[in-house]
């Protein structure tokens, strides 16, 4: 059909620009894995896995909820969970959702309207853009961390809307770099806005009990939304938000992405529960994690923040093939690029974990030596 040849052409043109995309096969496990999001390395914790699957034979945990919470997918595993994240970060209340994306897209679309004003740091992940997208109000980005911009904008634009919600990644996904949480409270009681921060990238790594930027900034309380993961660090599958009560009823109701999908299987929810009651005692993890990530970062010859390393190449051609050297030399690291990333700054993202040894990572120095 003449009609199908548009997206001949725009895959072709991906192809001819190196920016075409298919999923990898999967590693024979002999790789050493610099691309997960498993930080603290649980994904593979035999004690923790035979210890859950211990309590699994006592108890019965449904493998589906075959419904959507508000009608009979709500299971007792959920609020339990639900109560267990509002506890931990003394909060009224708490709201799970299937994903981060699911999270950040129906939140965001949900709670703006067209009376209000999005201001977004021009780094935030793309759930939080297609979150923005999908409400009905104005959306301004501000340069990345820039926050003398960021109150440029407030001044000239506050009166003008209801409601204004500023939004920030607080560990960036893509650069590994950290939002200055104190500020944006400033400037959001300065200028009576709500303050959504996704600690995706933190949540389990950071704070004394894991739970986050949030958590060892000691600012839990001045945050309105505090959105989480728990398919990176916790290894398991879902998100949820932190809010007031007043936001996890109207979320409740309004939330397309909550309402209109199958609930998080119990199962799943079990294990959360299982890795969340053990997050405070995983400190000596955090700081292995840490440690590693700055003898590495100091190895390549960068400044680091966090646990997600950025090597900055450029063409994506380049990027791809040092990423296939590093294959070949034992390691799983896979480009990253545009959209993900902005055009020419195609890079190689070190994501680490606590499993690892400095000494494992060595080799990898003189592989991008020859950049």
């Amino acid at each position: 059909m003449e009609t199908l040849n548009r997206y001949r052409e725009i895959l072709e043109t991906l192809k001819a620009n190196d920016n075409y995309r298919s999923f990898p096969e999967s590693d024979s496990g002999n790789l050493l894995n610099l691309c997960s999001n498993d930080y603290l390395g649980l994904n593979s914790n035999k004690e923790f896995h035979d210890n859950f699957l211990a309590e699994f034979k006592r108890k019965t945990y449904k493998f589906s909820s075959c419904s959507s919470r508000l009608l009979s997918g709500n299971s007792i595993e959920h609020t339990k969970l639900e109560k267990l994240l509002a506890d931990s970060y003394q909060s009224e209340a708490c709201l799970l959702y299937n994903s981060g994306y699911h999270a950040n897209v129906g939140i965001i679309s949900a709670l703006a309207s067209k009376k209000d004003l999005i201001i977004a740091d021009k780094l935030v992940h793309a759930s939080i853009i297609d979150g923005a997208k999908l409400s009905n109000a104005t959306v301004i980005r501000f340069k990345h961390l820039d926050y003398l911009h960021l109150e440029n904008i407030l001044k000239k634009n506050r009166k003008n809307y209801e409601n204004v919600f500023i939004i920030s990644e607080s560990i960036f996904s893509m650069d590994g770099d950290i939002a200055d949480l104190e500020r944006l409270i400033e400037l959001k009681q300065k200028y009576n806005c709500l303050l959504y921060i996704d600690e995706a990238h933190a949540f389990g790594v950071r704070g004394n009990n894991g739970l986050g930027c949030v958590e060892e900034s000691q600012v839990i309380n001045e945050i309105d939304f505090i959105v989480g993961t728990f398919g990176k660090a916790i290894a398991s599958i879902g998100a949820f938000v932190i809010c007031s009560n007043l936001f996890r009823q109207y979320l409740i109701n309004h939330s397309r992405s909550l309402i209109f999908t199958t609930a998080l299987p119990p199962i799943n929810i079990a294990w959360t529960i299982y890795i969340l009651k053990k997050l405070p005692e995983l400190n000596q993890e955090r700081e292995k994690l840490k440690s590693l990530s700055m003898q590495f970062a100091k190895m390549l010859n960068r400044e680091t923040q966090s646990h997600i390393i950025p090597f900055i190449i450029g063409t994506n051609k380049n990027a791809i093939d040092k990423s296939i050297e590093l294959k070949q030399n034992g390691f799983t690291i896979l480009p990253i690029r545009y959209p993900t990333v902005p055009k020419g700054t195609a890079r190689l993202r070190f994501s680490l974990n606590a499993n690892m040894d400095i000494k494992q990572l060595i080799p990898i120095k003189n592989i991008l030596k020859k950049q």
